[in-house]
């Protein structure tokens, strides 16, 4: 398995165009809104630009906010658990398995995991931007 750095290249070039493009397929019309993180591959002036002319637009992540990232605080530790234990031959196996965790996830644990979202997002609003963890 090639290793990769995630550069602002190509998150700009390669993973986000194939985001916005499926988002566009299932409706055309509909408004993006992209929450990330703040790491340099998505700040960088390039994705920016990127999602400029593609006319998305931006929730802001305020900094040192893993309680904001639904990856980290739903996605990661679920799969966590799930893979706990488990001993891989291959890096590719590893993946699999993640990649195979992850779609297993029901819809309703991603429903929750947005509900969660939107009530970090106000406490983090209501904490003006203060550290949170279990409050």
């Amino acid at each position: 398995m090639s290793q990769r750095i995630v550069t602002a290249d190509w998150y700009a070039t390669i993973c986000l165009p194939k985001v916005i493009t499926g988002l566009r397929k299932i409706n055309p019309e509909r408004r993006i809104i992209l929450h990330q993180d703040n790491a340099s591959s998505h700040t960088a002036q390039k994705t920016r630009q990127y999602l400029t002319e593609g006319n998305v637009e931006l929730l802001d992540h305020p900094p040192y906010s893993p309680d904001l990232s639904p990856n980290d605080f739903l996605t990661f530790p679920k799969i966590k658990n799930r893979l706990r234990g488990q001993r891989f031959q291959s890096p590719e196996e590893a993946v699999d398995a993640f990649k195979n965790a992850d779609l297993d996830l029901p819809a309703n644990e991603w429903n929750k995991c947005f509900e969660n979202w939107f009530e970090r997002m106000q406490m983090c609003v209501n904490l003006r931007g203060e550290y949170f963890e279990k409050q």
